[in-house]
């Protein structure tokens, strides 16, 4: 059986990075698979229920803003990756991955560039990685309400940067990213 696996979550500068590993099966019945980012908010959230369960296998998994930090965002989303896929209740035979890099893994993985849009065992991944990273999203905005995370998802949008100047940094940004290391060297809020 075929894994596919996708992230969400690496250009934003507040938050985890998450991984969704998902194996189909070839009577999964999911109509509607496509990239997250080319649904709504509202149809990636019924086909998340869907996938959930008709999946013959699924996981989610993150690496926090920690290891972001220390690792650098590509590293944590292969860990992130890895990990969805060790998740898994189902061992896959092979692995397909979104973009043109894989984590190791103790089976047969390749990279397949614009799987998201391609490969709908990516496809689903795509949309579990970004439906469970917008929710802790909505979490962290709870939390931190100030940045507007329930908009931008933690994204670099003028208004979160206006809202980084304002603020300061939180405990939820990524300090090695470029904006937010750069207030933190300015010495602003």
């Amino acid at each position: 059986m075929i894994c596919g696996v996708d992230e969400a979550g690496r250009g934003p500068l507040a938050g985890p990075v998450f991984a969704a590993a998902v194996i189909l099966g070839p009577a999964h019945g999911i109509v509607g698979l496509n990239d997250s980012k080319k649904l709504s908010a509202r149809r990636r959230d019924a086909l998340t229920l869907q996938i959930r369960q008709c999946a013959a296998a699924w996981a989610v998994a993150s690496a926090s803003v920690e290891e972001i930090d220390a690792l650098n965002i590509l590293q944590a989303t292969l860990l992130a990756m890895r990990r969805a896929v060790q998740a898994l209740t189902v061992r896959p035979d092979e692995v397909w991955v979104d973009g043109n890099r894989c984590p190791e893994l103790d089976v047969k993985a390749h990279a397949v560039i614009g799987g998201d849009g391609t490969v709908p065992a990516i496809m689903a991944a795509s949309i579990l990685a970004k439906t469970a990273r917008d929710a802790v999203m909505l979490e962290l905005h709870a939390l931190y309400p100030d940045y507007g995370f329930d908009r931008h998802k933690g994204y670099p949008t003028a208004a979160h940067l206006e809202a980084l100047r304002a603020h300061g940094v939180s405990a939820v940004h990524r300090r090695s990213f470029a904006p937010v290391r750069a207030l933190l060297k300015s010495g602003e809020p």
